[in-house]
């Protein structure tokens, strides 16, 4: 072979070796390509036709008052879907789902011609038709299990609880606040599909831990069902606007109770008005009016500025300042500073005020928490308005003596009673006591917090004797008593400011009772406003009696014992003081008469009615019987009936109920 030929023969097998060096090089880079650089997105490709992944609402954790009683839970539910691409016949389908679901049929028929593989037919159906669904076993349409949000006490805290979602996502109250703990991590719904689009596998991927968390509240729901019953009672008998009724452990700050008229129930909480959902006690301020009289006294009386028997001019009811007439709604000559906060005196109050000085007076509401929002766990607090000493006219400084022109929160108002009831002592408010993890672990828990020192405590004493004074049978708050326990209390009647004209209102008042039971071993703080009451609207003849009902029933719940020295014997008849002076009728005296001493003659058995549980045991062991109780409070009824035969009782079975 010649030379030439063995040297085109070597470049030839070159060429071709080069060929397919750069085919295979060609065919790995697209190889790397394929496998490494696209690996992501073609994978996302393939999933998507043979693979569905739906993120699912997380489940969350349970709220419960401070008896375990259940407040907010989560149930079982399902949802419908469907996937319109592999529906034929759209029409036939929408109608079938439409006699199930008891869903609009065009609705559903608008979703499934839609051009999105996958659409939610209905979210959170009851078990029942989730079975009808699955019974119809329709091509392209399914069922996959959920949760949705469920309160079992409807209308009872939920203002305060709030409400969640269609997604499980807290949108109001302790849910928005308290959502990511509340709220676990979310599940998937996974669905597999072969090559022909035919589902072959449907499943649902649960997180390994569920990262719930469950709520102890401070509440407790059998007072709130009261304080709302209550309130409710008022708001509808005087017709008014709306009301707020808030119940507080006086040594600790633990909120008992907060109620809110109008109500509304979280479970179907879209066919309410959304101002129908805010929680008003902590959202809402307002001008406290004569309320305000108890925190002036406690400043007066703290910096020296008069003493309880100070006696102050009133004017006969007219008096001017700066410019300005200020009126009583009774005629008033001499009065002493005790009976200034007794009959509510607004000229006494302001010159008490000048007395003390604005800058003083304003300083003091700041240490009550006026001005300043509480530190309460829930949303939308406000923290009022008191106008400070530099920016304050004459006129301005005289009227805020007695609550106007400037204003404070139902909640405001109940630590700052609470402050006196306790010693001068202010406590920072809470609804959260405890969050639980899934087993039951603490992993976050609130007490009680002393904010600041107020005042003395010889201070808060001589206070509170001015206050109790307020609901004796002249006082303003008279229908804020408690029969069997002494009451220490403020009523307060202010007018509206229209937010037009920023004048006041004719004829729209808020109408405020505040105080505290027992007066003497405070347990309990209630604060009740109700506003725009029609008729008469002061706060002793509105507001006090939610007080009175609400303390009656929350004492004797809590197994509270009444003093028979405070259940007075007598009934009260004529005319009484009102709130703020104004004369009304009295009500009718309910009470049990107690009958003392115990009287045993000729052996027979004597009659128990009006004493105590302790006295009854006492005496009904000294005669040698086995005696039964039943309800609390004084004896209202018993058997054998008074006058048997001592000889022929052995159990002696006793009726109690409340004094009033």
């Amino acid at each position: 072979m010649k030379v030439r030929q063995k040297n085109w023969i070597r470049i030839r097998t070159y060429v071709v070796a080069v060929f397919f060096v750069l085919c295979l090089g060609v065919m790995c880079a697209r190889a790397y390509q394929l496998q490494v650089l696209d690996r992501d997105r073609l994978e996302a490709i393939a999933q998507a036709n043979y693979q569905n992944k739906i993120t699912l609402p997380p489940k969350r954790g349970d709220i419960y008052d401070r008896k375990g009683h259940e407040l907010a839970l989560s149930v079982e539910v399902g949802s419908v879907y469907a996937h319109p691409k592999y529906i034929k016949h759209k029409a036939a389908m929408a109608r079938r789902l439409s006699k199930v679901l008891g869903e609009n049929r065009r609705k559903i028929l608008s979703s499934l011609r839609g051009n999105h593989p996958f659409v939610w037919i209905k979210r959170q159906v009851s078990p029942p038709v989730m079975e009808k669904v699955r019974a119809l076993e329709m091509e392209g349409v399914g069922v996959v299990q959920g949760s949705r949000r469920y309160y079992p006490s409807c209308e009872i805290a939920g203002h305060l609880i709030g409400f969640a979602g269609a997604d499980n996502q807290g949108l109001e109250g302790l849910e928005k606040e308290y959502d990511a703990l509340l709220k676990g991590p979310a599940s998937e719904f996974l669905q597999l599909r072969d090559a022909l689009g035919r589902s072959f596998y449907i499943g649902k991927t649960e997180p390994a831990d569920s990262g719930t968390h469950d709520l102890i509240l401070t509440i407790d729901k059998d007072i709130q069902y009261k304080a709302q019953q209550a309130l409710e009672a008022a708001v509808h008998k005087t017709n008014a606007k709306s009301g707020q009724c808030v119940v507080v452990k006086v040594a600790t700050g633990e909120i008992l109770a907060m109620a809110v008229v109008p109500k509304f129930n979280p479970n179907i909480f879209s066919r309410y008005r959304p101002e129908q959902w805010r929680n008003r006690v902590v959202t809402d301020s307002f001008e406290p009016g004569s309320t305000m009289k108890a925190f002036l006294l406690a400043a007066a009386l703290e910096e020296h500025a008069v003493t309880p028997l100070t006696k102050i001019n009133c004017e006969e009811g007219s008096f001017e300042f700066a410019g300005h007439k200020i009126h009583d709604t009774h005629p008033h000559g001499i009065l002493t500073v005790g009976e200034i906060i007794k009959y509510s005196s607004n000229i006494g109050a302001a010159k008490i005020g000048q007395k003390l000085g604005y800058r003083k007076y304003s300083r003091y509401l700041s240490r009550f928490g006026f001005g300043s929002k509480t530190g309460i766990d829930l949303l939308g607090e406000q923290k009022g308005f008191v106008r400070s000493a530099k920016n304050a006219k004459e006129i301005e400084q005289v009227t805020s003596f007695f609550g106007q022109g400037l204003s404070v929160t139902t909640l405001q108002i109940a630590m700052a009673m609470g402050a006196i009831a306790n010693g001068g002592r202010l406590m920072r408010p809470y609804v959260v006591s405890r969050v639980v993890d899934h087993s039951g672990k603490t992993v976050e828990s609130t007490g009680p917090e002393v904010v600041r020192q107020v005042i003395s405590e010889k201070t808060s004493r001589v206070v509170t004797r001015i206050l109790e004074g307020v609901v004796g049978k002249e006082g303003t708050g008279s229908e804020a008593a408690i029969r069997g326990f002494k009451v220490a209390g403020k009523t307060g009647t202010a007018q509206k400011v229209n937010p037009r004209t920023g004048k006041y209102f004719n004829h729209k008042y808020e109408a405020v009772f505040a105080g505290f039971v027992p007066a003497d071993k405070p347990r309990l703080v209630i604060v009740a406003m109700v506003d725009e009451p029609e008729g008469i609207p002061y706060g002793g003849v509105v507001a006090a009696p939610v007080f009175r009902d609400v303390g009656l029933w929350s004492l004797t719940y809590l197994h509270v014992t009444p003093q028979v020295k405070w259940a007075s014997v007598e009934q009260r008849s004529g005319n009484r003081k009102t709130s703020d002076g104004e004369a009304g009728s009295a009500a009718p005296d309910n009470r049990i008469h107690v009958r003392m001493p115990l009287v045993v003659s000729d052996g027979r058995l004597p009659d128990f009615t009006g004493q105590t549980m302790r006295e009854v045991l006492r005496n009904g062991r000294s005669l040698g019987l086995k005696v039964q109780l039943k309800g609390s409070g004084f004896v209202c009824r018993q058997y054998p009936r008074p006058g048997a035969s001592l000889d022929k009782v052995k159990l002696l079975k006793v009726q109690f109920r409340p004094p009033a």
